[in-house]
């Protein structure tokens, strides 16, 4: 009996290791890569994470599924607003740590910030003057309220004003607690007012918040990682709606007027910091997926955009809405 146990076992941990070996021979995703430069300021562009490469692509929104532009530059995160680019990198050394690098529409350096953490969400303002990012500390992601850490940044690219821990924002009604964190900002059109996300007590909160003043008000419970529409009236966010962990967010879009919510068409758990395409349409990551896109107002239903792809953003809106329905699926 012992011998046959011995036997199984062998087999089993072979068994193992031959899945092991496979997975690591299996050859990467193939994509289409066309010649040309990722240039920032090129209307009509999507941008994003090459999660093949890890570098920074670009493809055409016209045929977002088509042959993608790769750069040198490569980043965790990524995003663009009126040609300037802002880049979450994780940085070599003993301890998890990033630089968030700004760069200019042809993805030279401009300026750079060593940040410590994990890489996990960077966001413009339209104007490329304000940036922020999100690092995790500790923990690696927000499934459990309160068993996470992050560090959130605002720095002011034109002013060069950098707030590297924003945990100190005065939030009316949410009194600090040690699992108090703040994540996932996203700005206003006029560069003073930011949306983010406030966790305390085990609880999540959306406010809106003033860069001048460092005050915040809470606009409703149960809302991570806003994303504020490029007409400024909704906001974009994932809401908890289980607790198994497995996919515990549902994506919806906040009338910020009436304060009403609209579940989208994607019923996948996402994980993402949405952007908007246009005042019409969202994009985010789905991890092992790529880029997906849905529409704002609940209708219709996710359609894939770019595979093998992540942290998506536009240098442009050039399209109308409808030109994202109705197209061949991508291959890959």
């Amino acid at each position: 009996m012992a011998r046959v146990l011995i036997a199984f076992g062998c087999a089993v941990v072979l068994a193992a290791a031959g899945v092991f070996y496979a997975m690591r021979a299996a050859p990467a995703p193939s994509v289409a890569v066309e010649p040309g430069p990722v240039d920032l300021s090129e209307p009509g562009r999507l941008v994003f994470r090459d999660e093949v490469s890890g570098r920074v692509a670009s493809v055409s929104l016209l045929d977002p599924g088509g042959a993608r532009r790769l750069s040198s530059l490569s980043c965790q995160r990524f995003y663009v607003a009126a040609g300037t680019g802002l880049c979450l990198a994780t940085a070599s050394g003993p301890l998890p740590s990033a630089v968030a690098v700004s760069v200019d529409s042809s993805l030279t350096e401009r300026s750079r910030v060593e940040v410590a953490g994990v890489p996990n969400r960077v966001k413009l303002s339209a104007d490329g003057r304000m940036a922020s990012w999100t690092t995790f500390v500790t923990g690696d992601s927000y499934t459990a309220p309160g068993s996470f850490s992050t560090r959130t940044a605002i720095r002011d690219l034109r002013d060069d004003q950098l707030s590297s821990n924003i945990e100190d924002l005065r939030v009316e009604g949410v009194s600090q607690s040690p699992d108090t964190n703040i994540w996932g900002v996203t700005f206003s059109a006029d560069d003073k007012t930011f949306f983010a996300t406030v966790g305390a007590g085990g609880r999540t909160y959306l406010v809106r918040a003033s860069y001048d003043t460092w005050e915040a008000t809470v606009l409703r419970e149960n809302a991570e990682c806003p994303s504020l529409s490029p007409d400024g009236r909704r906001v974009a966010f994932k809401k908890r709606v289980a607790s198994d962990g497995a996919r515990p967010w549902r994506a919806y879009v906040l009338d910020l007027a009436t304060m009403t919510e609209t579940a989208l068409a994607e019923t996948r758990g996402v994980d993402d910091q949405m952007v908007w395409l246009d005042d019409s349409t969202i994009a985010y990551g789905l991890p092992g997926e790529g880029i997906w896109a849905v529409r704002a107002d609940g209708s219709g239903a996710p359609r894939l955009l770019v595979p093998h792809a992540s942290s998506p953003s536009v240098t442009g809106v050039t399209v109308s809405p409808s030109d994202y329905d109705d197209r061949p699926e991508p291959a890959g």
